[in-house]
């Protein structure tokens, strides 16, 4: 008998499920935030958390920035947790700029994991889990930069960075994709913070709806590009 192989969820049903969730996280945020004692408790909650970052500041950032790489290599963790209680501490330009590191660093350590993996061409897709070969370029040679850009932008963080180590693009252009394309996602990420913190709920969902917009708009370019064999 052969054994069955479990059938792997195409990019477009992945969407669906990123977007379901973005949704969901937003709506589950304001409808909180919208109860009095749950809004309060959090105030209590950031109220003690401030003067333990204040006290302890190089730490507390060396600790913020690590938890953000992990967020960018373990797609089950999410730094954004974090964020109203560094907004509070830092405030919007100063955890910008770490969350931004973190993501980086977390960036560049799949990268080198997935250069560590590099094969021949011929070879390649053996070697990757399924949820990223479906992203493979037909063509063997490395992607060029737009297409990188595209998968930084669009894809779960863990992913652009393993493959574009595995498919040999320069080091150079994906750092410089990845700069460019986690920067307004950390910006975004420190604004949904503020309005956590600050409890607008209206601003909240308008960025909710943004994120989801986005989502899916990127999402069917990349589709479209991969049917392409870009």
């Amino acid at each position: 008998m052969h054994r069955k192989t479990a059938k792997v969820p195409s990019p477009r049903a992945r969407q669906l499920v990123r977007i379901a969730a973005i949704v969901l996280i937003f709506v589950s945020i304001a409808l909180l935030l919208s109860v009095d004692p749950a809004y309060q408790a959090l105030q209590r909650l950031l109220s003690h958390v401030e003067p333990i970052i204040s006290g302890h500041p190089l730490l507390g950032a060396a600790v913020f920035v690590l938890l953000s790489a992990v967020s960018a290599i373990l797609a089950f963790f999410s730094s954004a947790l974090l964020v109203p209680a560094a907004v509070y501490a830092w405030g919007k330009v100063l955890t910008i700029g770490l969350l931004w590191l973190g993501w980086l660093l977390g960036g560049m350590a799949m990268y080198g994991l997935g250069r560590s993996l590099r094969r021949p061409s011929g070879r390649r897709r053996s070697r990757l889990p399924a949820r990223f070969a479906a992203y493979l370029p037909k063509r063997s040679s490395p992607p060029g930069f737009s297409v990188v850009l595209l998968w930084q932008l669009a894809l779960p963080s863990e992913i652009p960075g393993y493959l574009c180590g595995y498919l040999g693009v320069s080091f150079r252009n994906y750092v410089l994709a990845l700069a460019l394309g986690e920067l307004p996602y950390a910006i975004g990420a420190v604004l949904v913070g503020e309005s956590v913190v600050n409890r607008q709920l209206g601003w909240l969902m308008l960025l909710g709806v943004a994120f989801a917009v986005l989502a899916y708009l990127l999402g069917g370019r990349i589709r479209q590009r991969t049917k392409q064999g870009a």
